[in-house]
């Protein structure tokens, strides 16, 4: 299997933390793909007609996208393997609820990244900038607020997912502190980006 990725990305790098906490990195080989939101690269519409990344082009089947349909494809291989559930049925809802806010926290701080760089100064809104940052914000506090307990127990790609998206918080808007009021979060996440998925991983 290939992975269409760029390493910049976040949900890229939930993809590759997800292959290796699932013993999977043998099975992927990663397709670096040089594209922005303005210049879409044919080679990644080999994967994704839209041209977004992460993809990943099986041998015998379609190409899977966006990255949520990919964790779960790989989680899915892990278990009929004999290996890890990273969505266990038990507590399925908060997993997939929490990955939901963890894709929206980096779906946002992208799109922060995308209007300060890629938008001419003159037709770029500050007013826009602000309000994807409040989302950022919001979403930051409610799972710091409501989410530790679930973060304090065993593994699952709620947890991955959250980590890459306060990751990427720290690789592109580290000026904007989000673990101001956060702490029980910033504490998490101190012990978090140190297993081998996140140092392997950062971009």
């Amino acid at each position: 299997m290939q992975l269409v990725h760029s390493p910049a990305s976040p949900f890229v790098r939930k993809v590759r933390a997800c292959l290796i906490e699932t013993g999977q990195q043998e099975d992927v080989t990663l397709k670096d793909v040089a594209t922005t939101a303005l210049d879409v690269a044919e080679d990644a519409r080999a994967g994704n007609p839209s041209g977004k990344i992460p993809s990943l082009i099986r041998p015998d089947g379609p190409a899977l996208y966006d990255s949520r349909v990919i964790t779960r494809y790989l989680a899915d291989r892990a278990v009929k393997a004999g290996g890890v559930d990273l969505y266990p049925e038990s507590r399925i809802w908060e997993v997939l609820t929490l990955e939901a806010t963890a894709d929206a926290i980096m779906e946002s701080a992208v799109l922060v990244v995308y209007e300060s760089r890629l938008r001419p100064p003159e037709h770029r809104s500050e007013d826009w900038i602000e309000a994807q940052w409040s989302k950022v914000a919001h979403s930051v506090k409610a799972v710091n607020d409501r989410w530790m307990s679930h973060l304090a127990g065993p593994l699952d790609m709620s947890h991955i997912a959250i980590g890459c998206a306060l990751g990427y918080l720290d690789f592109r808007h580290e000026a904007r502190g989000w673990r101001k009021g956060n702490d029980a979060l910033d504490d998490w996440f101190a012990v978090f980006s140190t297993r081998p998925c996140m140092a392997e991983t950062a971009p």
